[in-house]
């Protein structure tokens, strides 16, 4: 696939372009996103992702225009799945709703800065290393064996600070509360860092763990650096309004680990498969290439990541539907009230009616019933067919 530069300039420009009109029309003035507004711009910024896949099919053919698709759809899966890890950091940090958006379009940059130079990087081990594939093969499915053992986020899974959050807290000034959405503030003449900026560093050092399955799954969907760089950008893009839009819905995907373990490995496996085509390892088959197993090709590599995807969502919203159905029972039935204790059978009087309470017991509704035929506060007093007299 050869791209021209002035492609990678104009990508590159419109990313850039994106991420500067999501700051400054959405993030520089905090407040909380509404539903109708998380929704609009997560449509508007998918729809960017599928004219793009488009483009390229159109002006690269089909093979190219497969990948980019294969690759968006797992990206953006994965991109979900660390959906969890921020709700729990946001929440461990108190972090207040409305300045949540700029921690969290400041980490979707830092990422996806990141995550460019480890594409660069690949994509030179790539170059000249087959054994790479190996690697990358190894790492996908150890990770999609632990996603399937894990078997999702509990809700009450605490966010465990790593060795770069902990050093940033031991030797950093730091406040105990935040100071609206300033990273920095000045106290006593010295600078101190707000609760906002270390957030900030847990979504930038989670994003790096991320990386690590991130940039070897779309490698094993496509070995096309401009692909790569593009599926990631567009997952990416969008992702901030995701984070307000399925909020609420995350608890209820809970087959996503299950999902997202069967695209990794089939990845994974795949990418073994690729690296037996391309074997230059003298210990084995004597440097020269196996290929007895055929390499998967995109059409069925696209359709293994949308039909697990599909199982796997529709699986969960059913799941969840018949907890939330069961718990809704429960709760109905915990709350019927026990019915009013009258006398015994054989303390009543004689035709007296059994539902009706016979002692002095006051009315709990103020309807007159259970008054045991007195007089009400209002001097009315029930008749024998029940209407009121005076």
């Amino acid at each position: 696939m050869d791209v021209p530069f002035w492609v990678w300039a104009i990508t590159v420009t419109a990313i850039v372009a994106m991420l500067a009109f999501d700051f400054f029309g959405h993030v520089r003035t905090p407040h909380a996103p509404s539903l109708r507004e998380s929704a609009i711009w997560s449509a508007v910024y998918v729809a960017l992702a599928v004219v793009f896949g488009i483009l390229i099919w159109i002006f690269y053919g089909a093979t190219f225009g497969g990948e980019y698709f294969a690759g968006y759809i797992t990206e953006k899966s994965l991109s979900v799945d660390n959906l969890f890890v921020f709700v729990i950091i946001m929440a461990s940090f108190g972090v207040p709703r409305e300045l949540q958006q700029k921690v969290l379009l400041f980490g979707i940059a830092f990422a996806l800065a990141l995550r460019t130079v480890f594409i660069a990087v690949g994509a030179a081990a790539i170059a000249n290393f087959s054994w790479v594939f190996y690697l990358f093969g190894a790492i996908l499915i150890y990770t999609a064996w632990v996603q399937a053992r894990s078997g999702g986020h509990s809700e009450e899974e605490d966010y465990k600070e790593n060795a770069v959050l902990r050093f940033a807290r031991k030797r950093l000034r730091t406040t105990d509360e935040y100071h609206s959405d300033r990273m920095t503030v000045k106290q006593q003449g010295k600078r101190y860092l707000t609760p906002l900026s270390i957030a900030l560093i847990a979504i930038g050092t989670a994003d790096v763990i991320f990386a690590v399955d991130s940039i070897p799954a779309i490698f094993g969907l496509t070995q096309e650096t401009f692909l790569v760089f593009a599926a990631n950008a567009f997952s990416l893009l969008g992702l901030r309004q995701l984070f307000f839009l399925i909020d609420g819905l995350l608890d209820r995907l809970v087959y996503l680990a299950y999902g997202l373990a069967v695209i990794l490995g089939f990845i994974g496996i795949k990418l073994v498969i690729h690296a037996l085509h391309t074997n230059e390892l003298s210990f084995l088959n004597g440097g020269e290439h196996i290929t007895l197993i055929p390499e998967v090709p995109t059409w069925l590599s696209l359709s293994v990541i949308l039909v697990t995807l599909v199982v796997t969502t529709v699986a969960s919203l059913a799941r969840s539907r018949r907890d939330r159905e069961e718990h809704a029972r429960l709760r109905a039935e915990s709350a019927i009230p026990e019915a009013p204790a009258g006398l015994a059978a054989e303390e009543r009087p004689a035709g007296a009616d059994p539902a009706v309470r016979t002692d002095a017991t006051p009315d709990p509704l103020g309807r007159g019933v259970g008054d045991g035929g007195r007089a009400a506060d209002d001097g009315t007093a029930r008749r024998a067919d029940g209407s009121l007299r005076r």
